[in-house]
């Protein structure tokens, strides 16, 4: 996977690209990152990036020649040709104008072989590069960055977890909060896997001491009987889930919950209801 990331600020990410998972995937060239210097695509003495938008307005934008520039010096193929070929190859536009970027995304983009990142400064980018040049529009949350330099360095982080060889345990981004497809069931009905959180915030975790402060492990986790284990933690997940992520319950974005998720959710749904 190679990661190209268009910026005015290259020296942000050496910290970034140097630590855990990031570095390991590079050494063992899972995946290539390399930084560009929008400055360089300028054509003045003063390498101008930016410029006042037509009609006025508070703050400067990103001008679209030194972007197009960019991108087209890096082989990438026009939009629509992208677009029809189905190149596996992608240009995103960092934005607070966005799509909402989320863990199925992550999983679209590393279906990509070379993915552009333009990090959006001051008061945005011309929208000539979000229609004409970049093939989508993403967004980290609801919330104002300075630019859009922590946005790329975390879905760089987000999809290298997903290519293959990147993580220890090839098992472990299955078994991740928000993963969707991780469905597969037993019999009961629950998920085979003790881990498998199907899209819900992931279950609690407990580690030795087995007693600490006066706080014990819970005994479910102790006796090794591990039907009552999976039982637990698929409560624990939806309970979770529905006290910090009320919204991930909603069938469009965790998916048809089992009749026995519904059960215990009604339970945890009365006992907060007697706990008002």
């Amino acid at each position: 996977m190679k990661f190209d990331i268009v910026t005015i600020f290259p020296g942000f990410f050496e910290g970034p690209l140097q630590f855990g998972i990031i570095r390991r995937a590079r050494e063992a060239k899972l995946i290539e990152v390399d930084l560009h210097d929008l400055r360089e695509h300028t054509k003045d003495r003063h390498r101008t990036v930016d410029d006042r938008p037509f009609g006025g307005g508070e703050g400067m934008v990103l001008k679209p020649e030194p972007l197009f520039e960019c991108i087209e010096s890096l082989g990438y193929a026009p939009r629509e040709e992208r677009m029809k070929t189905g190149a596996k190859e992608s240009v995103v536009l960092l934005s607070a104008q966005g799509r909402m970027f989320d863990q199925q995304m992550a999983q679209e983009l590393a279906g990509f072989g070379r993915i552009a990142f333009i990090c959006g400064r001051y008061e945005g980018v011309d929208e000539r590069v979000a229609a004409h040049l970049a093939d989508r529009e993403v967004s980290i949350g609801n919330f104002v960055l300075s630019g859009g330099e922590l946005g790329a360095a975390l879905i760089v982080d987000a999809v290298t977890r997903l290519l293959p060889g990147a993580l220890g345990n090839e098992a472990s981004g299955r078994m991740e909060s928000f993963t969707p497809g991780a469905s597969e069931e037993s019999r009961s009905g629950l998920p085979v896997s003790t881990c498998n959180t199907g899209g819900l915030l992931d279950y609690p975790h407990y580690t030795r001491p087995a007693e600490f402060r006066g706080i014990a492990v819970p005994e479910v986790l102790m006796d090794g009987d591990h039907a009552k284990i999976r039982e637990w933690r698929r409560r624990k997940a939806l309970e979770k889930t529905l006290h910090n992520r009320p919204d991930l319950i909603e069938p469009t974005t965790v998916g048809k919950l089992s009749s026995e998720d519904e059960k215990i959710l009604e339970e945890l749904r009365r006992e907060n209801g007697r706990k008002a």
